[in-house]
């Protein structure tokens, strides 16, 4: 029991000490790796030809962005 308490100690000082960080430089955590960017992928679903689904959202996506843009005072 004395292990899994050290355990939790340990990992809610992580969290208290990153949260910390975060407040102080205003910075999301992030990775060091680059993601999907760094293997030339430009989106999570690099399909030629997406699903229904994501059709639909990339729809809803641009209709939103012309609204903005029609909208847009400056």
């Amino acid at each position: 029991m004395s292990t899994f308490i050290a355990a939790f100690v340990v990992l809610l000082l992580f969290f208290v000490l990153m949260s910390i960080g975060y407040f102080i430089k205003h910075k999301a955590v992030e990775g060091s790796c680059g993601g999907l960017g760094a293997l030339g992928i430009e989106k999570a679903c690099d399909c030629d030809d997406p699903c229904d689904k994501r059709k639909r959202r990339m729809a809803a996506e641009e209709e939103r962005r012309e609204k903005l843009a029609k909208d847009r005072i400056i």
